[in-house]
């Protein structure tokens, strides 16, 4: 039998405590509550992520993790307000690419800049996109599109929820790969949009999947084709743009970001803790359940995709010229 004596033995239980020790000050605890912002109304998308996140992460973190929504400016105003945050302070702000890239872009006057003023902190939801028409429409799939939208120059007008918005550069990247040109159609709110289109007022609409499926499945519209790399878990008969010959794959997000005033090492702290989360089964259920993809990235991660998205559509909204001067 192997004994081992007290003596021989503190050298090594000194070792374990100091190594668990260093580790703790490594990773900067939470001492007080976390606050969460979105920058839009209760029930939406980002709120919801946002709150089915931050009940998971006040288990993990033990601190209390407050949803605080402060709209208005399209998600703006929560970015001036997280960008002031005081660097002693447990602020997030779930941001999405119309904050933090499409805004930059546009707005002549912006109170905050997405890239000095921010670091990412962890991506945790995806979205897609669908083209759509309505239920009525003899056009049955995207070729049927394509055809159509040559045959009939002037009058490929796409619906989009806003000008300004990830549908309406999404719009222009599909014509572009069409060979066709497209007009955009702005409207103020999804619901305006696809009312137009169950009507017959514009032949196409495009929209974030989380507002299509529901009208695609309750048959009064049919999305001809999404945007992810693979079918839609939801939608297994409708095909990818890929599927149908057009060479599109895009996605839009949501992610959470910190001012740049954050200490690093609490970024990444942050960072880990939100992937792990996302990363439980139960969580991952959750989001699917309420129209949402999960993801789970770390600062660095998320960073990463942060800027492959960038690269994407940068250079789509700055061609297309549209500016907001105001």
């Amino acid at each position: 039998m192997l004994k081992i004596t007290l003596k021989a033995a503190l050298p090594c239980v000194l070792s374990a405590l100091m190594l668990a020790g260093s580790a703790q000050a490594d990773t900067p605890a939470l001492k007080e509550p976390l606050t969460l912002v979105v920058g839009y109304a209760p029930g939406g998308a980002s709120d919801r992520a946002a709150r089915i996140v931050g009940e998971a992460l006040q288990k993990k973190l033990g601190v209390s993790v407050v949803v605080e929504n402060k709209t208005g400016a399209g998600g703006r105003i929560a970015a001036q307000y997280v960008k002031s945050a005081p660097a002693d302070k447990n602020v997030l702000i779930l941001g999405n690419p119309a904050v933090m890239v499409v805004a930059p872009l546009v707005f002549e006057k912006l109170e905050y800049d997405a890239v000095k003023d921010f670091q990412p902190v962890s991506m945790v939801t995806q979205y897609g996109f669908g083209v759509a028409v309505s239920a009525d429409n003899d056009i049955k799939d995207m070729q049927g599109l394509v055809k159509w939208a040559k045959e009939n120059p002037g009058k490929f007008n796409i619906g989009v929820p806003a000008t300004g918005s990830l549908p309406h550069f999404f719009g222009l990247m599909l014509a572009d790969r069409m060979g066709v040109k497209g007009e955009i159609v702005g409207y103020r709110g999804s619901a305006p949009a696809i009312t137009d289109l169950i009507g017959g007022v514009i032949p196409v609409a495009i929209d974030t999947l989380d507002v299509l499926t529901r009208q695609h499945e309750g048959k009064r519209i049919r999305i001809l084709a999404t945007s992810g790399k693979e079918r839609e878990k939801a939608l297994p008969d409708v095909p990818t743009f890929t599927d149908e010959g057009i060479d599109l794959v895009a996605s839009g997000w949501n992610a959470f970001f910190a001012s740049a005033s954050m200490p690093a090492d609490k970024v990444k702290m942050l960072g880990q803790a939100i992937k792990a989360v996302t990363a439980e089964p139960s969580v991952r259920q959750t989001l699917v359940q309420n129209d949402l993809i999960p993801v789970s990235a770390d600062a660095v991660e998320s960073g990463k995709l942060i800027d492959a998205f960038r690269s994407q559509w940068e250079p789509v909204v700055k061609a297309s010229g549209f500016v907001v001067t105001k």
